[in-house]
């Protein structure tokens, strides 16, 4: 037997307009690696690199999307011998809509219906509801999106495959130098260059604020305290509204003129901080290093 006993799979599939694109977003958030759109015909090979011994993945969510009912007869196929992979935990998750609410958010976004180019989308979502009808009945989970938001559906699927009820929330501190411009990334971005600078202190200037002594010169100032007190009050109330509406990371920026020393200080300090209130942190000092390649 492999050494991936417990492998989790997911297929995700339903009607077209319900939520896929959705669904494999949180699952991605989850931690699955996630493939959109898979052909059933390349199932039995991917199965085939999953169980690869030196294959690290354990949790995988597969897209399968209407093509037609060749395409499912191929599906089907590939669902049976599913059955027999003894370290393989599969499961199909269906979502499904009312026909009156697909139609709505295919004219909402005016696309065609793959069943129904040129036609009226209602007739291909009845075509694709007798294609899909086996498949949903073979389906361990059925989650009707008629009446939910894309933000519902998503804390629906976090709540039902979650691990240990896992928090999936993160805080991502960036340290930078405006000097080399502000991150793309950044969600909100706090500007620190009106604290004293400890590049213009000798002793200071060539180390960086990972050292003790720049960290204790930049925290000594009544300026970088009450900063601190703010920012860490005003994330605290972000952050759960941030959650709520589902995201699942922050990026905040510091940033200094070079990089070096107080963005670098804050940044480390701020995600102890919020770790320390369980908040998952992770810190990158984006410019650190550019000095050395100047």
């Amino acid at each position: 037997m492999s050494s991936n006993t417990g492998t989790k799979l997911v297929i995700i599939t339903g009607m077209s307009g319900a939520g896929k694109t959705v669904a494999v977003q949180s699952f991605e958030d989850l931690g699955y690696y996630c493939v959109d759109n898979l052909p059933p015909t390349l199932l039995p090979k991917f199965l085939e690199l999953m169980k690869d011994q030196a294959n690290t993945i354990q949790k995988v969510a597969l897209v399968m999307d209407l093509r037609g009912r060749e395409f499912f007869d191929s599906l089907f196929e590939a669902l049976d011998t599913l059955g027999k992979e003894d370290w393989l935990d599969e499961h199909i998750l269906f979502l499904d809509a009312k026909d009156e609410k697909l139609v709505s958010r295919y004219k909402e976004t005016r696309r065609a219906h793959p069943l129904a180019v040129g036609g009226l989308p209602l007739n291909g979502i009845r075509q694709e509801r007798e294609i899909l009808d086996e498949l949903r009945g073979r389906a361990q989970r059925i989650i009707d999106t008629t009446n939910i938001k894309p933000r519902e559906l998503r804390e629906k699927i976090v709540k039902i495959y979650s691990e240990d009820k896992q928090e999936i929330f993160s805080v991502h501190m960036v340290s930078f130098g405006f000097k080399y411009g502000i991150p793309i990334d950044a969600d909100t971005v706090f500007d620190v260059r009106f604290l004293p600078n400890p590049h213009y202190v000798p002793n200071l200037q060539p180390l960086t604020g990972l050292n003790q002594d720049v960290s204790s010169y930049v925290f000594k100032w009544s300026d970088t305290q009450a900063f601190i007190a703010k920012v860490l009050d005003l994330l605290e109330f972000m952050l759960p509204q941030y959650k709520k509406e589902g995201k699942s990371q922050l990026v905040v920026g510091i940033g200094c003129t070079g990089g070096q020393h107080r963005s670098v200080a804050l940044a480390e300090h701020i995600a102890k901080e919020l770790s320390g209130k369980n908040y998952i942190t992770h810190v990158s000092h984006r410019d650190i290093d550019k000095r050395k390649e100047h």
